[in-house]
């Protein structure tokens, strides 16, 4: 397989699809294309119409949106393991993660991610709102999962990777969270992938000035 992502240090829904593949151990090629480059959307154009990154090859299917991706890699190869058992909890898992994947628009605006920076920010009360719905959310399903493991059902799943980007949010730009939700970026912030993510991001050198919010602290 292969997977077309942009900057690390940058590209939250291309690090949703590479820690989907990634924390499941499946082998791929990486191609990295820097966002808003001057060769970027000539790039992307051979890999996907919709111009956009990620895209997942694989063999003679592509697949572009990184839910997508994820729930590709998970029926076509790990046998719907990437999604709780449960058919309850799988149900409040896609629900979550469809939350991420269409809201929190405030959050996404005024917190972008910046995997090498940390920083201090001010934020609107939108952004302070979708910031409490979270970490009530993460609070709750860690006290309700706590038995099972360190994940937000347990296990790691899809919910896990969709919101690993907010984990590394949150970390960077300092904001106040319950005990549970500290905890829980923890988990995040030291899994192996992860980590490795973040020492790559700090490699790139483009910088996207739009992104780069708050003040250094």
């Amino acid at each position: 397989m292969e997977l077309i992502i942009g900057n690390k240090n940058y590209s939250s829904w291309s690090l949703r699809a590479w820690f989907m593949l990634r924390a499941f151990d499946l082998p791929f090629n990486e191609v990295r294309l820097a966002l808003f480059e001057d060769d970027f959307y000539k790039r992307i154009s051979d890999y996907s119409s919709a111009g956009k990154v990620p895209v997942l090859i694989d063999g003679d299917i592509k697949v572009w949106d990184s839910l997508a991706i994820c729930e590709y890699i998970n029926e076509a190869l790990l046998d719907g393991k990437a999604w709780p058992t449960d058919i309850g909890q799988r149900a409040h898992a896609r629900a979550i993660v469809s939350e991420m994947h269409s809201g929190f628009m405030a959050l996404r605006r005024e917190l972008p991610m910046n995997c090498r920076a940390t920083r201090k920010v001010n934020i609107t009360a939108d952004a302070q709102k979708d910031i409490d719905h979270i970490d009530k959310m993460w609070s709750h399903l860690r006290e309700e999962h706590k038995a099972i493991g360190p994940w937000l059902f347990g296990k790691l799943t899809i919910a896990d990777i969709f919101y690993a980007p907010v984990a590394l949010r949150f970390a960077g730009y300092q904001m106040a969270l319950s005990a549970q939700s500290e905890e829980y970026i923890n988990t995040i912030l030291t899994y192996p992938p992860v980590q490795a993510w973040v020492e790559d991001s700090k490699l790139e050198t483009e910088v996207i000035e739009t992104e780069e919010v708050g003040l250094a602290v």
